[in-house]
Protein backbone atom coordinates (compact mmCIF):
# COMPACT_ATOMS: atom_id res chain seq x y z
CA UNK A 1 0.00 0.00 0.00
CA UNK A 2 1.41 4.18 -0.74
CA UNK A 3 2.61 5.30 2.33
CA UNK A 4 0.94 8.96 3.18
CA UNK A 5 3.95 9.90 5.20
CA UNK A 6 2.66 13.74 5.28
CA UNK A 7 -1.46 12.65 5.92
CA UNK A 8 -0.27 10.59 8.44
CA UNK A 9 1.62 12.87 10.78
CA UNK A 10 -0.87 15.23 10.63
CA UNK A 11 -3.03 12.33 12.45
CA UNK A 12 -0.35 11.99 14.79
CA UNK A 13 0.09 15.40 15.50
CA UNK A 14 -3.50 15.70 16.18
CA UNK A 15 -3.74 13.08 18.44
CA UNK A 16 -0.60 14.76 20.83
CA UNK A 17 -2.44 17.77 20.68
CA UNK A 18 -5.63 16.20 22.03
CA UNK A 19 -8.39 16.19 18.87
CA UNK A 20 -9.02 12.89 19.54
CA UNK A 21 -7.81 9.85 21.15
CA UNK A 22 -8.45 7.22 18.26
CA UNK A 23 -8.34 7.53 14.45
CA UNK A 24 -8.49 4.77 11.85
CA UNK A 25 -8.37 5.74 8.41
CA UNK A 26 -8.86 4.06 4.51
CA UNK A 27 -7.81 5.34 1.34
CA UNK A 28 -9.14 3.61 -1.51
CA UNK A 29 -10.66 2.77 -5.06
CA UNK A 30 -12.97 1.01 -6.52
CA UNK A 31 -11.40 -1.87 -6.75
CA UNK A 32 -9.33 -1.95 -3.51
CA UNK A 33 -7.79 0.03 -0.30
CA UNK A 34 -4.45 2.20 -1.08
CA UNK A 35 -3.98 2.94 2.65
CA UNK A 36 -4.80 1.98 5.79
CA UNK A 37 -3.84 3.50 9.31
CA UNK A 38 -5.21 3.44 12.96
CA UNK A 39 -3.63 5.46 15.58
CA UNK A 40 -4.14 6.48 18.99
CA UNK A 41 -6.12 4.74 21.63
CA UNK A 42 -9.68 4.33 22.35
CA UNK A 43 -9.93 7.53 25.35
CA UNK A 44 -6.87 9.55 26.54
CA UNK A 45 -6.00 7.02 29.14
CA UNK A 46 -2.56 5.94 29.16
CA UNK A 47 -3.95 1.66 29.45
CA UNK A 48 -6.09 2.42 27.07
CA UNK A 49 -6.11 -0.29 24.29
CA UNK A 50 -4.17 0.64 21.19
CA UNK A 51 -6.66 1.59 17.86
CA UNK A 52 -6.59 -1.20 15.16
CA UNK A 53 -8.41 -1.80 11.75
CA UNK A 54 -11.11 -3.59 13.96
CA UNK A 55 -11.56 -0.73 15.77
CA UNK A 56 -15.32 0.10 15.67
CA UNK A 57 -17.11 3.81 15.96
CA UNK A 58 -20.28 5.78 16.16
CA UNK A 59 -20.71 7.05 13.02
CA UNK A 60 -23.21 9.29 13.39
CA UNK A 61 -24.79 11.44 10.70
CA UNK A 62 -22.47 8.50 8.12
CA UNK A 63 -25.99 7.16 8.53
CA UNK A 64 -27.65 9.64 6.44
CA UNK A 65 -25.75 8.40 3.25
CA UNK A 66 -24.35 5.30 4.36
CA UNK A 67 -28.10 3.81 4.98
CA UNK A 68 -31.11 5.97 4.74
CA UNK A 69 -30.17 7.66 1.37
CA UNK A 70 -29.29 4.79 0.22
CA UNK A 71 -32.33 2.72 1.39
CA UNK A 72 -34.18 5.49 -0.47
CA UNK A 73 -32.81 5.07 -3.29
CA UNK A 74 -33.55 1.13 -3.09
CA UNK A 75 -37.35 1.98 -2.69
CA UNK A 76 -37.44 4.46 -5.09
CA UNK A 77 -36.23 2.10 -7.66
CA UNK A 78 -38.36 -0.79 -6.75
CA UNK A 79 -41.63 2.01 -7.31
CA UNK A 80 -42.11 1.91 -3.55
CA UNK A 81 -41.82 5.64 -3.15
CA UNK A 82 -41.22 8.21 -5.49
CA UNK A 83 -38.86 11.44 -4.85
CA UNK A 84 -42.17 13.38 -5.65
CA UNK A 85 -44.32 11.73 -3.13
CA UNK A 86 -45.41 14.42 -0.90
CA UNK A 87 -44.74 13.80 2.59
CA UNK A 88 -48.28 13.58 3.89
CA UNK A 89 -48.71 10.94 1.70
CA UNK A 90 -46.76 8.50 4.64
CA UNK A 91 -46.76 10.40 7.57
CA UNK A 92 -50.13 11.44 8.87
CA UNK A 93 -49.28 13.78 11.36
CA UNK A 94 -47.65 15.98 8.13
CA UNK A 95 -50.77 18.45 7.58
CA UNK A 96 -50.95 22.15 6.93
CA UNK A 97 -51.08 24.52 4.00
CA UNK A 98 -47.52 25.49 5.00
CA UNK A 99 -46.16 22.06 4.28
CA UNK A 100 -48.79 20.18 1.82
CA UNK A 101 -46.19 20.49 -0.83
CA UNK A 102 -43.18 19.51 0.76
CA UNK A 103 -41.80 16.02 -1.00
CA UNK A 104 -39.27 13.57 -0.20
CA UNK A 105 -36.98 15.28 -2.30
CA UNK A 106 -36.70 17.89 -0.24
CA UNK A 107 -36.43 16.02 2.92
CA UNK A 108 -33.46 14.46 1.07
CA UNK A 109 -32.33 17.94 0.07
CA UNK A 110 -32.59 19.54 3.60
CA UNK A 111 -34.81 21.87 2.09
CA UNK A 112 -38.18 21.29 3.46
CA UNK A 113 -38.49 23.78 5.75
CA UNK A 114 -37.92 21.62 9.15
CA UNK A 115 -35.15 23.65 11.86
CA UNK A 116 -32.08 21.49 12.10
CA UNK A 117 -32.49 19.96 15.42
CA UNK A 118 -34.47 19.77 18.57
CA UNK A 119 -33.60 18.59 22.09
CA UNK A 120 -36.86 16.29 21.45
CA UNK A 121 -35.50 13.41 24.13
CA UNK A 122 -35.92 15.50 26.57
CA UNK A 123 -39.82 14.96 26.74
CA UNK A 124 -40.42 12.74 24.10
CA UNK A 125 -39.29 8.55 23.45
CA UNK A 126 -40.07 6.13 20.35
CA UNK A 127 -41.48 6.84 17.07
CA UNK A 128 -45.09 7.65 17.70
CA UNK A 129 -44.39 10.78 19.86
CA UNK A 130 -41.49 11.97 17.50
CA UNK A 131 -43.39 11.56 14.61
CA UNK A 132 -46.22 14.17 15.73
CA UNK A 133 -43.51 16.28 17.39
CA UNK A 134 -41.75 16.81 13.99
CA UNK A 135 -44.49 16.81 11.72
CA UNK A 136 -46.78 19.43 13.30
CA UNK A 137 -44.03 21.58 14.93
CA UNK A 138 -43.56 24.96 13.07
CA UNK A 139 -41.62 25.43 9.68
CA UNK A 140 -38.73 27.81 9.59
CA UNK A 141 -38.73 28.78 6.20
CA UNK A 142 -40.73 27.95 3.30
CA UNK A 143 -40.03 25.09 1.73
CA UNK A 144 -36.84 25.09 -1.27
CA UNK A 145 -36.68 28.62 -0.43
CA UNK A 146 -33.23 27.57 1.31
CA UNK A 147 -31.28 24.59 2.62
CA UNK A 148 -30.59 23.98 6.19
CA UNK A 149 -29.17 20.94 7.65
CA UNK A 150 -32.10 18.97 9.34
CA UNK A 151 -31.85 15.90 11.59
CA UNK A 152 -35.59 15.59 12.15
CA UNK A 153 -36.01 15.49 8.09
CA UNK A 154 -33.96 12.49 8.07
CA UNK A 155 -35.94 11.32 11.42
CA UNK A 156 -39.28 11.38 8.88
CA UNK A 157 -37.15 9.36 6.38
CA UNK A 158 -36.74 6.72 8.24
CA UNK A 159 -40.11 6.53 9.53
CA UNK A 160 -41.41 6.95 5.38
CA UNK A 161 -39.14 3.65 4.52
CA UNK A 162 -40.89 1.60 7.48
CA UNK A 163 -44.08 2.37 5.92
CA UNK A 164 -42.97 1.86 1.97
CA UNK A 165 -42.36 -1.87 3.07
CA UNK A 166 -44.30 -3.70 0.79
CA UNK A 167 -47.18 -5.88 2.14
CA UNK A 168 -45.87 -9.11 4.09
CA UNK A 169 -47.53 -11.48 6.45
CA UNK A 170 -50.18 -9.91 8.95
CA UNK A 171 -48.10 -8.64 11.86
CA UNK A 172 -49.97 -9.14 15.30
CA UNK A 173 -48.26 -6.75 17.58
CA UNK A 174 -49.55 -4.06 19.44
CA UNK A 175 -51.50 -0.98 18.24
CA UNK A 176 -49.00 1.08 16.49
CA UNK A 177 -46.25 -1.18 16.56
CA UNK A 178 -43.80 -1.72 13.31
CA UNK A 179 -43.53 -4.89 12.02
CA UNK A 180 -39.44 -6.14 13.17
CA UNK A 181 -39.11 -7.39 9.67
CA UNK A 182 -39.96 -3.76 8.54
CA UNK A 183 -37.56 -1.26 10.52
CA UNK A 184 -34.95 0.51 9.29
CA UNK A 185 -32.45 -1.13 10.68
CA UNK A 186 -33.83 -4.32 9.81
CA UNK A 187 -33.77 -2.93 6.37
CA UNK A 188 -30.14 -1.21 6.25
CA UNK A 189 -28.86 -5.08 7.93
CA UNK A 190 -30.10 -7.27 5.24
CA UNK A 191 -28.74 -4.65 2.32
CA UNK A 192 -25.19 -4.41 4.28
CA UNK A 193 -24.60 -8.01 4.64
CA UNK A 194 -24.36 -7.90 0.65
CA UNK A 195 -21.92 -5.96 0.43
CA UNK A 196 -19.72 -5.85 3.54
CA UNK A 197 -18.40 -8.58 6.29
CA UNK A 198 -17.36 -5.98 8.14
CA UNK A 199 -18.64 -4.17 11.47
CA UNK A 200 -21.62 -2.36 10.25
CA UNK A 201 -24.94 -1.34 11.69
CA UNK A 202 -27.40 -0.07 14.21
CA UNK A 203 -27.19 -1.15 17.93
CA UNK A 204 -24.13 -3.16 18.43
CA UNK A 205 -24.21 -6.13 20.47
CA UNK A 206 -22.42 -6.44 23.62
CA UNK A 207 -19.93 -9.20 22.19
CA UNK A 208 -18.19 -5.77 20.28
CA UNK A 209 -18.04 -3.39 22.94
CA UNK A 210 -13.75 -4.04 23.66
CA UNK A 211 -13.42 -2.58 20.57
CA UNK A 212 -16.25 0.36 20.19
CA UNK A 213 -14.43 3.99 20.36
CA UNK A 214 -16.17 5.53 23.49
CA UNK A 215 -17.81 8.69 22.54
CA UNK A 216 -18.57 11.10 24.97
CA UNK A 217 -19.24 11.11 28.91
CA UNK A 218 -22.90 11.91 28.78
CA UNK A 219 -24.35 14.00 31.91
CA UNK A 220 -27.41 13.60 30.46
CA UNK A 221 -27.61 9.51 30.41
CA UNK A 222 -24.81 10.19 33.84
CA UNK A 223 -22.20 7.93 32.10
CA UNK A 224 -19.46 7.38 29.43
CA UNK A 225 -21.02 5.98 26.08
CA UNK A 226 -19.45 2.64 24.39
CA UNK A 227 -21.47 1.25 22.08
CA UNK A 228 -24.53 3.18 22.82
CA UNK A 229 -25.43 5.67 20.15
CA UNK A 230 -24.44 9.25 21.27
CA UNK A 231 -26.97 11.37 19.35
CA UNK A 232 -29.59 11.91 21.62
CA UNK A 233 -32.69 11.75 19.99
CA UNK A 234 -31.80 8.50 18.73
CA UNK A 235 -31.19 7.13 21.77
CA UNK A 236 -34.88 8.31 22.87
CA UNK A 237 -35.58 6.24 19.36
CA UNK A 238 -34.22 2.98 20.73
CA UNK A 239 -30.64 3.31 18.98
CA UNK A 240 -32.16 3.85 15.06
CA UNK A 241 -32.86 6.62 13.01
CA UNK A 242 -32.96 8.20 9.81
CA UNK A 243 -30.30 10.79 10.78
CA UNK A 244 -27.83 8.73 13.19
CA UNK A 245 -27.07 5.33 15.07
CA UNK A 246 -24.78 2.83 12.70
CA UNK A 247 -21.58 2.07 14.15
CA UNK A 248 -19.06 0.33 12.00
CA UNK A 249 -15.02 0.55 10.94
CA UNK A 250 -13.25 2.41 8.10
CA UNK A 251 -13.27 -0.83 6.26
CA UNK A 252 -17.05 -0.88 6.51
CA UNK A 253 -17.21 2.63 5.59
CA UNK A 254 -14.76 1.49 2.67
CA UNK A 255 -16.65 -1.23 1.20
CA UNK A 256 -19.20 0.97 1.04
CA UNK A 257 -17.51 3.81 -0.41
CA UNK A 258 -16.09 0.91 -2.87
CA UNK A 259 -20.19 0.08 -4.29
CA UNK A 260 -20.63 3.34 -4.37
CA UNK A 261 -18.11 4.08 -6.60
CA UNK A 262 -18.55 0.87 -9.09
CA UNK A 263 -22.89 1.66 -8.81
CA UNK A 264 -21.89 4.95 -9.89
CA UNK A 265 -19.57 3.79 -13.07
CA UNK A 266 -22.72 1.31 -14.34
CA UNK A 267 -23.03 -1.68 -11.68
CA UNK A 268 -26.24 -2.07 -10.29
CA UNK A 269 -25.15 -3.04 -6.84
CA UNK A 270 -26.99 -0.20 -4.53
CA UNK A 271 -29.39 1.21 -6.93
CA UNK A 272 -29.70 1.48 -10.89
CA UNK A 273 -26.35 3.67 -11.91
CA UNK A 274 -28.60 6.63 -13.27
CA UNK A 275 -30.80 6.36 -9.66
CA UNK A 276 -27.42 7.19 -8.11
CA UNK A 277 -26.33 10.05 -10.37
CA UNK A 278 -29.61 12.04 -9.70
CA UNK A 279 -28.70 11.72 -5.89
CA UNK A 280 -25.24 12.74 -6.10
CA UNK A 281 -26.18 15.83 -8.82
CA UNK A 282 -26.40 19.24 -6.70
CA UNK A 283 -29.75 20.47 -6.17
CA UNK A 284 -31.23 24.09 -7.34
CA UNK A 285 -32.16 25.12 -4.02
CA UNK A 286 -30.95 28.86 -3.63
CA UNK A 287 -27.66 29.49 -1.64
CA UNK A 288 -27.26 25.05 -1.21
CA UNK A 289 -24.71 22.44 -1.81
CA UNK A 290 -26.29 19.75 -0.84
CA UNK A 291 -27.67 16.64 -3.52
CA UNK A 292 -30.23 14.34 -2.45
CA UNK A 293 -28.42 12.65 0.90
CA UNK A 294 -24.72 13.85 0.46
CA UNK A 295 -23.21 17.08 0.15
CA UNK A 296 -20.81 18.27 -2.28
CA UNK A 297 -17.91 19.64 -2.35
CA UNK A 298 -16.71 23.40 -1.83
CA UNK A 299 -13.72 25.06 -1.38
CA UNK A 300 -14.90 25.63 1.88
CA UNK A 301 -15.68 21.70 3.18
CA UNK A 302 -14.29 19.09 5.27
CA UNK A 303 -12.72 17.87 2.11
CA UNK A 304 -10.13 20.17 1.75
CA UNK A 305 -9.45 22.46 -1.84
CA UNK A 306 -8.30 19.07 -3.90
CA UNK A 307 -11.10 17.19 -4.34
CA UNK A 308 -13.35 17.41 -7.65
CA UNK A 309 -15.60 19.88 -7.96
CA UNK A 310 -18.06 16.53 -8.12
CA UNK A 311 -17.20 14.85 -5.06
CA UNK A 312 -19.75 14.05 -2.77
CA UNK A 313 -19.46 13.50 0.95
CA UNK A 314 -20.80 13.94 4.43
CA UNK A 315 -19.38 14.27 7.96
CA UNK A 316 -20.72 13.25 11.34
CA UNK A 317 -21.18 15.03 14.60
CA UNK A 318 -19.03 12.38 16.84
CA UNK A 319 -15.39 12.67 14.08
CA UNK A 320 -16.27 10.50 11.37
CA UNK A 321 -16.08 11.80 7.43
CA UNK A 322 -16.39 9.84 4.09
CA UNK A 323 -15.37 11.70 0.86
CA UNK A 324 -15.79 10.08 -2.36
CA UNK A 325 -14.68 11.75 -5.68
CA UNK A 326 -15.95 9.68 -8.24
CA UNK A 327 -13.97 11.16 -10.89
CA UNK A 328 -10.85 10.52 -9.86
CA UNK A 329 -12.15 6.98 -8.69
CA UNK A 330 -11.38 8.05 -5.19
CA UNK A 331 -12.34 7.52 -1.63
CA UNK A 332 -11.41 8.61 1.70
CA UNK A 333 -12.66 7.29 5.20
CA UNK A 334 -11.75 9.31 8.58
CA UNK A 335 -13.31 8.26 11.29
CA UNK A 336 -12.18 9.53 15.30
CA UNK A 337 -14.12 10.10 18.41
CA UNK A 338 -13.42 13.29 18.90
CA UNK A 339 -16.26 13.43 21.30
CA UNK A 340 -14.15 11.70 23.94
CA UNK A 341 -14.65 13.14 26.38
CA UNK A 342 -16.51 15.87 25.36
CA UNK A 343 -18.27 17.51 22.53
CA UNK A 344 -16.96 20.65 23.51
CA UNK A 345 -13.57 19.71 21.43
CA UNK A 346 -13.79 20.98 17.87
CA UNK A 347 -9.59 20.53 16.28
CA UNK A 348 -10.41 18.65 14.34
CA UNK A 349 -12.61 21.02 11.78
CA UNK A 350 -9.30 22.61 11.29
CA UNK A 351 -7.52 19.06 10.59
CA UNK A 352 -10.21 17.61 7.90
CA UNK A 353 -9.21 19.96 5.21
CA UNK A 354 -5.37 19.83 5.89
CA UNK A 355 -5.71 16.07 5.99
CA UNK A 356 -7.65 15.87 3.01
CA UNK A 357 -5.15 17.72 0.80
CA UNK A 358 -2.38 16.55 2.16
CA UNK A 359 -3.88 12.55 0.91
CA UNK A 360 -4.60 14.09 -2.41
CA UNK A 361 -1.20 15.60 -2.44
CA UNK A 362 0.59 12.35 -1.77
CA UNK A 363 -1.57 10.44 -4.41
Amino acid sequence: MTAFVAAASLVRQAIAAGAFPAASIEVGRADRPIWRDSTGRLTYDSDSAPVDEHTIFDLASLTKVIATTTLVMRAVDDGRISLDDRVGKWIRDWVGSDRESVTIADLLAHASGLTAYMPFYRDYTGRFEFQHAIASMPLEYAPRTQSIYSDLGFILLGFILENAQPPGPVFKGAPGAIDPSRTLATQFHRLASFFTAEPLRFTPPRAWRSRIAPTEIDRWRGRLLRGEVHDENTWALGGVAGHAGLFGTAAAVGTFARVVLRTIAGEPILADPQTIRAFIKKTDVPGSSRALGWDTMLPTSSCGTQLSRTAIGHTGFTGTSLWIDWERDLYIVILTNRVHPTRDNEAIRRLRPLLHDAIVAEL
